[in-house]
């Protein structure tokens, strides 16, 4: 478990609208990160998920009416307020954002948003064509306008049968957008860029040499870098994941598509952490035609692909330079030479073949090795910790002095 949000203070404003549901699943994750969450829920949100269900996964009593009997809770909205980190209201329905946006304050949560001095985040969830209606959105420019942050909703498929936008955002995105409004922004005006995922050497039209890697360690890194300020670019082989929030990805195939887009974007870089798992050698003639099954056997010539840490470390510049070496044995003794022999700042080893460790894994379990021959060795965690943790040692060891990590 991360702990991205520990000992913040969250309230979650719950709306009436379908989308109800997913916050839930939102209160869920932000407890995992460490976060103490308190819920307000219109009257309307009840008709679409009991309060029981946010009390339970909360564990502190849901606030819905500023006037409950036998309660202190007129005052929940001032005492909630005060000791609030961040106030996310989702999903918000056209009503609640036009009562924020015109001061209106007419039952437990309206009263609340008008008390709120932290960070607030609004997430609109609606039919496409209330969401496009031009009092709607005049009331959502309002808000952004008076310093509330508005993360947009998708588009796509509505449960009203219409199609456009409107639809909330996945619990994962609100999550990730709350993590890097209360990240402090050490890496701010830093220029990032980050590779990720594999690459395919093609054999024919429909076979290729390839490895397993998904691109998750990649990905993190670059959401990270990104929730800490940074202008990210992410250079990514094929993957499935999605591309983290204001993050530019370029999207390769080959390690040649790979090296020319990384030698690219590295000249106006000032941090380079190459996660990608490039192959080290592609067939040296690829069939223009699928190749029949035919011989028992056939052999693959194969020849070496560039070496694109070692050309970025020749021409290093000032540049911090992060490599990441996936092992099988003898991690310290490879990984070392990689860092000298291409001109690291730090590498990231590790032992693949821990389920729980390397390719396709949600952890990581890794050893940071230092251009000053120091070694720092990590329990086995997530990969955003990770990630977190490699950006913490490059802001500690490498930027220029009084600027500051996050801490771990």
């Amino acid at each position: 478990m991360t702990d991205r949000l520990k000992s913040k203070n969250v309230v979650l404003g719950v709306c009436g609208g379908i989308a109800a549901y997913k916050s839930a699943e939102l209160l869920r994750l932000l407890i995992k990160q460490g976060a103490a969450v308190r819920v307000f829920m219109t009257r309307n949100a009840q008709q679409f998920v009991g309060w029981m269900t946010f009390q339970a996964l909360s564990g502190v009593p849901v606030c819905s009416d500023l006037f409950e009997k036998g309660d202190v809770a007129s005052f929940k909205h001032i005492d909630w307020a005060a000791e609030a980190d961040i106030v996310v209201v989702a999903p918000a329905t056209a009503n609640i954002i036009g009562k924020m946006a015109n001061g209106i304050a007419d039952d437990a949560l309206s009263t609340f948003m008008t008390v709120v001095r932290s960070p607030a985040m609004v997430c609109p969830s609606m039919n496409a064509n209330m969401f496009q209606n031009p009092a709607v959105q005049r009331n959502i420019k309002t808000l952004a306008d008076d310093g509330i942050l508005i993360v947009e909703p998708s588009a796509g498929d509505l449960a009203c049968g219409t199609v456009g936008p409107g639809r909330l955002p996945e619990p994962e995105q609100i999550l990730d957008r709350v993590i890097a409004c209360l990240t402090p922004k050490d890496l701010r005006d830093k220029r990032v860029l980050v590779t990720a995922g594999p690459t395919r050497e093609p054999i024919d039209p429909v076979r290729f040499v390839s490895n397993p890697s998904t691109g998750k360690m990649g990905y993190a890194v670059a959401r990270a870098a990104e929730q800490r300020g940074a202008s990210v670019t992410l250079i990514t082989g094929p993957s499935e994941l999605p591309v983290p929030a204001t993050v530019t990805a370029i999207h390769v195939t080959t390690a040649e598509e790979m090296a020319r887009a990384v030698l690219e974007c590295a000249e106006t870089s000032e941090i380079v952490i190459k996660t990608a798992a490039v192959s080290d050698y592609r067939p040296t003639r690829v069939a223009e035609q699928k190749l029949k099954k035919g011989e028992d056997q056939i052999s693959l010539q194969l020849e070496k692909t560039d070496d694109i840490l070692m050309q970025l470390g020749r021409k290093k510049q000032g540049k911090v330079l992060v490599g990441f070496a996936a092992e099988t044995e003898d991690l310290n003794q490879n990984a070392r030479q990689k860092l000298e022999g291409k001109n690291l700042d730090i590498i990231v080893g590790n032992l693949i073949g821990n389920p729980a460790s390397g390719f396709a894994s949600d952890t990581n379990q890794v050893t940071l090795f230092f251009r000053d021959g120091t070694q720092e060795v990590l329990p086995e965690m997530e990969k955003d910790a990770v990630a977190h943790i490699l950006l913490n040692r490059i802001a500690e060891r490498l930027l220029p002095a009084g600027e500051q990590p996050v801490g771990q």
